[in-house]
């Protein structure tokens, strides 16, 4: 390893670096460094990255390693910075983060960093992200007018919702959450794709009365062959406003897709739409740690009982001893005790002590109207916006939306 003096003197050509407060708290960082470059790597930190890497030498680079913590989080104007200065020059950013915020996060994607992956590093998931950063990116269409083509330079948020138990609401968040972000601005409404990924009981079709289509099943057995034009003809459009990938119309094996299957799906759906929600199976498949690490927001709703309880401390646990980013779930409850309930708040109280989570944000009982609504394949906005359940779902959308505009003005 190289110090950020001996990248300028060194005679011999680095091919990446390390950018951090101190890489010696990042060592799995510098071990996959060295397995992957040997000795032809340097480290920097974040006020000689910014000199550095605008000099005409870090133009042989082929990525930077962007290595933070919660520390970082109060110097991110800084670290910003970085990432805006290896993209003005045309360099990749792979950005490795331990315990930093959803919002951080996002920010620093939207800015320009191309891959994201958890620290403690997963194994091999370095050599991953150099691949996909080496790969030859995908084929343009080249039929269509300058104005459809470019939805495809968009860099969409993932917000991935998995339930943690059946008929806690997560497909009926999933697809009301959806749609708020669709309308969320009038003037410039954001461009929204829902994709139901539960391939043997999605509902997303029936909550929103949309067909099945035959060409889904189709794309699904061969993502490492779709193209941008395959992808958009596999999507249904609601009311004119919102695009989805409905399930298939047979049931699938869950495993019909590898990791590199839906990482191409989530990268080709974030290139065409700045929102990207996706409503997962409640089944834990290999392809769920890919969505895990891609997801700008994981929402887990749960309800107040025993069964969720029970699935949200083995998720956790298998998270954990995965070592991977359980920290990124966000915990909602659904059908929550009123307010004026307190026996009901006392439980929601003495749940997250026990489990050791937060209850990020409390969904109240929606009533008849939600299963009416779905019922009649509308959203609760179009049938009951006074829905208490609607009013909360609204003011996620919003919470999200707002978030999103702050990094992507920053």
């Amino acid at each position: 390893m190289s110090t950020g003096v001996a990248i300028q003197q060194q005679e011999a050509p680095i091919a990446a670096c390390t950018v951090s407060r101190d890489v010696q708290k990042f060592d799995l960082l510098i071990e996959d460094m060295e397995a992957e470059l040997g000795e032809a790597w340097g480290d920097l930190s974040f006020e000689d990255a910014r000199l550095f890497l605008a000099q005409p030498d870090a133009a042989s680079l082929e990525f930077v390693a962007l290595a933070i913590d919660e520390e970082d989080e109060d110097n991110l104007a800084v670290i910003a910075d970085v990432v805006l200065t290896a993209k003005k020059n045309g360099l990749k950013v792979i950005l490795i983060a331990e315990d930093v915020s959803t919002i951080a996060l996002h920010q620093l994607l939207r800015l320009g960093a191309q891959e994201f992956v958890p620290y403690p590093l997963p194994e091999g998931a370095l050599h991953e992200a150099i691949e996909r950063l080496n790969a030859p990116a995908p084929a343009n269409i080249t039929d269509e007018p300058a104005r459809k083509r470019s939805a495809g330079d968009r860099d969409g948020a993932i917000i991935a919702i998995q339930g943690m138990a059946g008929g806690v609401g997560a497909t009926t968040l999933a697809t009301n959450l959806a749609w708020e972000l669709a309308g969320i601005q009038a003037e410039t409404p954001p461009q929204v794709c829902l994709l139901d990924l539960d391939f043997q009981h999605g509902s997303v079709a029936t909550y929103l009365d949309l067909p099945r289509r035959d060409v889904v099943f189709e794309i699904l057995s061969d993502l490492a062959n779709m193209d941008d034009e395959a992808f958009n003809q596999a999507l249904v459009t609601f009311n004119d406003k919102l695009r989805v990938l409905t399930a298939p119309a047979d049931m699938i094996p869950l495993d019909l897709l590898s990791q590199e299957d839906v990482t191409r799906l989530l990268d080709t759906a974030r290139k065409h739409f700045d929102y990207v929600v996706v409503d997962l199976p409640k089944t834990i498949v290999q392809w769920t740690e890919t969505v895990l690490t891609a997801a700008h927001v994981y929402l887990t709703p749960l309800e107040l009982e025993m069964r969720s309880a029970q699935n949200t401390l083995r998720l956790v646990r298998a998270l954990k001893a995965e070592e991977l980013p359980h920290e990124k779930l966000r915990f909602i409850l659904n059908r929550a005790p009123k307010f004026t309930d307190m026996q009901g708040r006392a439980r929601v109280k003495r749940m997250a002590e026990s489990l050791d989570i937060s209850l990020d944000v409390q969904l109240p009982d929606g009533g008849r109207q939600v299963m009416q609504s779905g019922d009649h394949g509308m959203p609760l906005a179009e049938t009951a916006p006074k829905n208490p359940l609607r009013k909360e779902i609204h003011k996620l959308a919003v919470s999200l939306h707002e978030h999103a505009a702050a990094a992507a003005e920053a």
